[in-house]
């Protein structure tokens, strides 16, 4: 049919850029869709051959337009593997046409089309994943397709943030990794919600008043940064990130049926854990040695004496942090000092560093106990718990015995 043919041969000169939407790939659910017409080839070879009748028959004169008869049955496709270089990238769901425009303006094929009869006649096609690619300039679509199924043609511009690092480290590193000044992600940080932690996480149940921090929300994790993006970008898809973490487990849910407690009451919980156990499998009775403190009456108070609270605030001040026992009485129990737990009930203002998946867990469904007292006891950071103040006075000879306290507290 002529209708079908559509001789447009000016769009075929710009490769067919943007004419065709079948055979897509789906990037949102993995799968392909489209139809790919039956018969197509035969269609095509049967018009040109009519083509070339007519040609015959108006004289040999007419021949010069044969070319472009024929690059509009035949789609266009360079021969050869390609040469230098070019970088593409694949967004999030960009179909087969999208990822064929993005590579025909980059010169790497020589038709849209030609990726997206590439792409139909490849099932892996729907697996390729967003990202940047680096390939080469005017290459046969197949090939192209070819790299970018393959993962070492993915350019990888990843950073990892560990377990417990606290904001203005995680400032630092990402300046380091990406050169953006840390005022940028200071900045951007001082919005949480502007950058994606819905408001109700500031909810709290104790009563305590405190800033809304970004502090516990940027989840630890390797994160393959978007080109060119900015701080708040990059600060926001790590909250995304937090975010999943917390759904999959059903962090709130779970939280607020169990606990009786806010989300964010068991986040500060999980902040606290992380930054005092040395090993993940302490992390959950750590967290219950808070909430007994806190939330019960088997402490003499309502209250956490914890050092790591006076050492994120000594961090937050530019200054290193201090042993346990190097910190003064003066500075625990500094009435300038918001982060103070001496002399100061119920948890932290906000959380005190970013945690993990183990330290999560270990606030939204700590172990049954009746423990107080948690220590690190010797120096491969072995934890030991206690209920009395015999078990604690046990527990801080431990620490002496083995070098991890010194001085006036080992008389």
């Amino acid at each position: 049919m002529i209708d079908d043919l559509d001789l447009g041969f000016d769009e075929q000169e710009r490769g067919e850029k943007g004419r065709h939407r079948r055979g897509f790939v789906n990037r949102r659910n993995g799968t392909s869709g489209g139809r790919k017409s039956g018969g197509g080839t035969g269609r095509t070879i049967f018009a040109l051959f009519m083509a070339l009748v007519l040609l015959g028959g108006i004289g040999g004169g007419a021949f010069y337009g044969f070319d472009r008869i024929r690059n509009h049955f035949i789609t266009p496709d360079f021969d050869g593997p390609g040469t230098g270089e070019a970088l593409v990238d694949v967004k999030q769901g960009d179909t087969a046409t999208d990822i064929g425009n993005s590579l025909y303006d980059a010169g790497v094929v020589k038709s849209t089309k030609a990726f997206i009869e590439a792409a139909e006649e490849n099932a892996l096609s729907k697996n390729i994943q967003v990202g940047r690619y680096k390939v080469k300039k005017e290459m046969r679509a197949s090939d192209a397709l070819i790299l970018l199924l393959d993962p070492k043609s993915r350019v990888v511009n990843g950073v990892t943030i560990p377990e417990g690092m606290i904001t203005l480290a995680i400032y630092d590193l990402l300046a380091k990794e990406t050169k953006i000044p840390v005022a940028e992600f200071k900045a951007a940080a001082k919005d949480p919600v502007k950058l994606g932690v819905p408001e109700f996480w500031f909810n709290r149940k104790d009563g305590k008043k405190g800033p809304r921090s970004l502090e516990g929300f940027l989840y630890p994790a390797t994160y393959e940064l978007p080109p060119k993006a900015t701080a708040a970008q990059i600060l926001s898809l790590m909250v995304d990130k937090f975010l999943d973490v917390t759904g999959e487990m059903k962090f709130v849910e779970t939280v607020e049926a169990d606990r009786g407690i806010s989300p964010y009451e068991a986040l500060i919980t999980a902040s606290i854990a992380q930054a005092e156990s040395v090993n993940h499998v302490d992390m959950p009775k750590v967290a219950r040695v808070i909430y007994n403190r806190v939330y019960t009456d088997r402490y003499h108070c309502k209250c956490l004496e914890i050092d790591s609270a006076i050492n994120y605030w000594l961090r937050l001040q530019g200054k290193d942090p201090k042993d346990s026992d190097i910190l003064k009485q003066s500075e625990l129990n500094d009435p300038r000092n918001p982060y103070r737990t001496h002399g100061a009930d119920g948890l932290t203002i906000t959380p005190i560093s970013n945690p993990g998946e183990d330290a999560l867990k270990g606030a939204m469904s700590p172990p049954n106990g009746t423990w107080v007292y948690f220590m690190t006891i010797d120096k491969k950071g072995t934890m030991g718990y206690g209920t009395t103040d015999a078990d604690f006075r046990e527990l801080q000879r431990k620490m002496c015995t083995n070098g991890v306290l010194s001085g006036e507290n080992c008389r």
